[in-house]
């Protein structure tokens, strides 16, 4: 383009005898462009061209200049074709490296497992990684149209199809919340997990949405593989167990005739019988919650009645440590709940702070009203947990490592029992913690059944 132009202002100068009008500085465009492009002796020579040709088309005009003239205009065109060799090497320079980057950039998200794309605030794609692209052929997502209705045209190749397409157009309608779901599909058994997130501009207002999809699978597998294997353990434990708990019935009405090492022998298999029965229970639980299989018996209760039997059948354990265990209600609202199971969490909570509190110290269980809610919170002087490990506390089977370096008994199954009938009630559970300081933990219960 620039040698075109060259020739076109060359040309120009030559049929209209313009040289003197125009001058040397209509090169300069041409110039600097071949600079620009060319690099630094390109734009040099190009100078020294341009300046060559206005002289050829003045002396055909029968322009005179004089030396000086010559100078300047040679200097202007080179310093000209210099400079913007130099901005161009720049700009060249630049480009690549962001180039580079984007090469690395798009590298990394080809290279993950989860499919991840960008959206803009329509739900249309702007970038996607290799991942996804695949797993939108497994499930045969069409080509075209917004995320969300790409999702919903799989709807029928799903399970729960109700439930899919519900929150398949609350996705689309919604942009400030961050999202998590998992949806199965029918024919193969396949489960999938997407995650969104809202994304802001600089001015922090809505720009669009990222997702991120991954196949779980396995894992799932996994789980229903353990929560089988669990299940399965339990029920074969309660057999043997149903029978030494029998006949520890029947020795008991031999214990007087026993000697001081029999009974002795006799209480610690009493205990020992009595703690496999509660963590055969305790796996039981577990296995139902996971399977949706525990029913809740709704009953008006009164919360602060409810605890102060839990904390008195807790309390010998309590004299026997030397922990001073106090309650405090302050005019709780009755609430509708299953009796059986909200005894299972308070004795789960009261258990655990008796339990994790050294000699000496204190646990005071406070009951409120709050609102619509009943506020139950459970604070100790133990030995707290350790704040990197606060987020697994309500796993199961996680125990701290504060509680296994004392080598404390437990099977990190009481928190993992206690969220899951929590949160069924409708309501919530909290846990605060500082090492070597105390424990408290908040729960939260709504006064009114969940619908």
């Amino acid at each position: 383009m620039a040698l075109v132009g060259l020739a076109a202002t060359c040309g120009s100068m030559f049929a209209l005898n313009a040289a003197a009008t125009l001058g040397a500085v209509a090169f300069a465009p041409w110039v600097g462009l071949i600079g620009f492009d060319a690099g630094f002796w390109a734009g040099i020579a190009m100078a020294g061209g341009s300046i060559g040709l206005w002289l050829l088309a003045g002396t055909h005009e029968g322009l005179h200049t004089t030396g000086v003239q010559v100078t300047v205009r040679i200097g202007y065109l080179a310093l000209l074709g210099a400079g913007t060799a130099v901005a161009g090497r720049r700009l060249q320079a630049s480009e690549r490296a962001l180039s580079s980057v984007a090469a690395l950039q798009s590298s990394l998200i080809d290279s993950t497992l989860d499919g991840i794309c960008l959206t803009d605030r329509a739900g249309n794609i702007l970038i996607s990684n290799a991942p996804l692209q695949r797993l939108a052929l497994e499930l045969g997502l069409p080509h075209v149209g917004t995320v969300p209705e790409r999702l919903l045209a799989i709807a029928p190749q799903v399970t729960d199809q109700d439930r899919y397409r519900r929150r398949m157009i609350e996705l689309a309608q919604s942009s400030s919340e961050s999202t998590s779901d998992e949806f199965e599909l029918a024919g193969t058994g396949r489960v999938f997990r997407g995650f969104t997130a809202p994304v802001s501009d600089g001015s922090g207002r809505f720009a669009g949405r990222i997702w991120t999809l991954r196949e779980v699978t396995a894992d799932r597998e996994l789980d229903r593989m353990r929560d089988a294997f669990v299940a399965t353990v339990s029920h074969e434990l309660r057999t043997p167990l149903t029978s030494i708990s029998g006949f520890l019935e029947m020795m008991q009405d031999e214990e007087e005739h026993l000697g001081e090492a029999g009974r002795t022998y006799l209480d610690v298999i009493r205990r020992s019988t009595e703690r496999l029965h509660q963590l055969v229970e305790d796996l039981l639980l577990i296995a139902q919650i996971e399977a949706h299989r525990v029913e809740l018996d709704y009953a008006t209760l009164d919360l602060a009645e409810l605890a102060q039997r839990c904390v008195e059948a807790i309390r010998p354990a309590a004299v026997e440590k030397g922990v001073e265990l106090e309650i405090v209600a302050d005019h709780p609202p009755e609430l509708s709940g299953d009796r059986h199971r909200l005894s299972q969490v308070l004795d789960n909570l009261f258990s655990n702070a008796v339990k994790f509190t050294e000699d000496g110290g204190r646990v005071t269980v406070s009951i409120a009203a709050n609102g619509d809610s009943a506020l139950l919170a459970v604070a100790d002087t133990g030995i707290g947990i350790p704040s990197d490990e606060q987020g697994q506390v309500f796993s199961r089977f996680f125990r701290a490592s504060t509680a296994t370096a004392r080598a404390i008994p437990g099977t990190g199954l009481g928190l993992a029992i206690s969220r899951a009938l929590v949160e069924q009630h409708g309501g919530t559970i909290s846990l605060e913690s500082n090492e070597g300081e105390g424990t408290l933990v908040t729960v939260r219960l709504p006064t009114r059944r969940p619908e």
